[in-house]
């Protein structure tokens, strides 16, 4: 990926803070690699290089800054990476892939050779998928190591690292330091296992979190005007989360039970809080159209909300079709409370029971749902996508489930946009888009939006500002 030299010389001399995560700095006189906001004071011209992301820098040799901290660092959203199969393995490589398949096992899920994933990683990031995820590895680990007490076993098996000793010579091979040596150098870490994730400036909380509150489901979700809680299901542990509003980002606590789970649960979260986004230049763009203009001028900065659990996204989805977004959110709790597994340890956050795993609808009698206050043909669209879902996962593809009877591009639509975070999708058809949009049933979304159609259907949604919306 090339870089701008003039430009990040800019951003490092100004401190901007809107171009933190979009390239890092290396400084030749220290080692060291930091981020353009570090508070140090920032070294000559001449003594940086500039990488586009931390796993290129540090394959030059540098190690990570223990200041600013680049494992904090937002993120690029996946519309400015230079390629979808590049953040597609990213994403997944960040997620553990690496460790629970392999790269052949990887490649193959992608659809290319492993070759051809070498390429393309190099090509955006300047290091392999081998370097991306070891990389990975050691900045979480590090975040672990400041933010929480989790004991040196806990933090090397959460961060990837199979083994105690793997995990010690990994760091001082990469930092010439111990895992006991950066902790001490940290910050003091905190009480349980909170961690902080920054957003890109601007941020504006209040309505990712309005957008959570009116959708929460009860027993399995809480929310307010600044926190979000929850409880999840996540590679193989269960346990529960809360999410408050800082002014940088959010503040995540989860259970220890899900420590196990942080490496992906982390990705997840950035994603469903789309903390990586470039807001400035999406509403900058949308603010073209004049319909849009006035709404983004008011009420700026709004964010694609999106889920934890794409299966739980579709069910939602299938049961809010035809229905307002109340009738739709009080169904999935009706159905959530009657096949959710009970879960212990949240009860004081309103959390009692999960949301049902495929399995568990997928064994259900279609009776037995439709009794919860839907048509039957509903109940048995929602037993026929968990059995789909529990054969292959991938039948949650949006591509995928408009072939599974009762789904249609509407739901396939919505699925898109707030399982997959796909920031152009647009649900066609749905009434409050239309009724947003004039009310002409023909309207859909116009290119001139793209590549953000999503981030203009949200905007369209919270227009209306009405509490029954036929958006689940």
């Amino acid at each position: 990926m090339s870089l701008d030299a003039a430009l990040c010389h800019a951003a490092c001399d100004a401190r901007d803070p809107r171009f933190d995560g979009r390239f890092f700095i290396g400084v030749t006189s220290t080692g060291i690699y930091c981020r353009c906001v570090c508070p140090a004071r920032m070294t000559k011209p001449q003594n940086r290089r500039f990488f586009a992301s931390p796993a290129a820098a540090e394959r030059a040799g540098f190690r990570p800054c223990l200041l600013c901290r680049p494992e904090a660092a937002p993120g690029l959203a996946p519309i400015d990476r230079p390629g979808q199969l590049a953040q597609m393995a990213l994403t997944r490589i960040e997620e553990g892939a690496l460790e629970e398949m392999g790269l052949e096992a990887l490649a193959d899920e992608l659809g290319v050779t492993d070759r051809h994933l070498r390429r393309v990683t190099l090509e955006a990031f300047g290091a392999s998928p081998i370097e991306l995820a070891q990389t990975h590895r050691l900045l979480t680990a590090k975040r672990l190591l400041a933010e929480t007490q989790l004991s040196m076993t806990d933090v090397a098996l959460a961060s990837g690292f199979r083994s105690l000793r793997r995990f010690n010579a990994a760091f001082q091979e990469s930092y010439s330091l111990s895992p006991s040596q950066i902790r001490r150098k940290a910050a003091s870490p905190g009480a349980g296992l909170t961690l902080q994730l920054a957003a890109r400036a601007p941020w504006r909380p209040g309505p990712s979190f309005a957008f959570l509150a009116m959708r929460a489901l009860a027993g399995v979700e809480s929310a307010g005007p600044d926190h979000y809680a929850r409880t999840l299901t996540l590679a193989g542990r269960s346990g529960w989360l809360q999410v408050r509003a800082t002014e940088k980002g959010i503040a995540a606590t989860v259970s220890e039970s899900l420590a196990p789970a942080l490496r992906p649960l982390i990705v997840k979260l950035r994603r469903a809080f789309d903390l990586d986004a470039d807001i400035t230049a999406i509403d900058a763009h949308l603010a073209r159209d004049p319909a849009l203009a006035g709404a983004i001028g008011s009420d700026p900065a709004i964010r694609l909300v999106g889920g934890l659990d794409p299966f739980e996204i579709a069910v939602r989805a299938v049961c809010g079709q035809q229905v307002t977004a109340k009738a739709g959110v009080a169904l999935t709790a009706r159905l959530a409370a009657a096949f959710g597994a009970p879960l212990a340890g949240g009860e004081a956050l309103g959390l009692v029971h999960l949301f049902p795993a495929a399995a568990e609808l997928a064994g259900a009698s279609v009776e037995a749902i439709a009794a919860l206050g839907m048509p039957r043909k509903r109940a048995q669209t929602l037993v026929g996508l968990a059995q789909a879902v529990c054969s292959d996962p991938r039948a949650l593809a949006p591509e995928r489930l408009v072939a599974l009877a009762g789904i249609g591009p509407w739901t396939a639509g919505y699925v898109a946009l707030r399982a997959f975070h796909d920031p152009d999708a647009f649900p066609p058809g749905d009434a409050a888009l239309i009724n947003a949009m004039g009310g002409d049933r023909r309207a859909q979304a116009r290119p001139d939006w793209a590549p953000w159609r999503g981030y203009a259907a949200l905007r369209l949604w919270r227009s209306l500002a009405k509490e029954e919306q036929k958006c689940p």
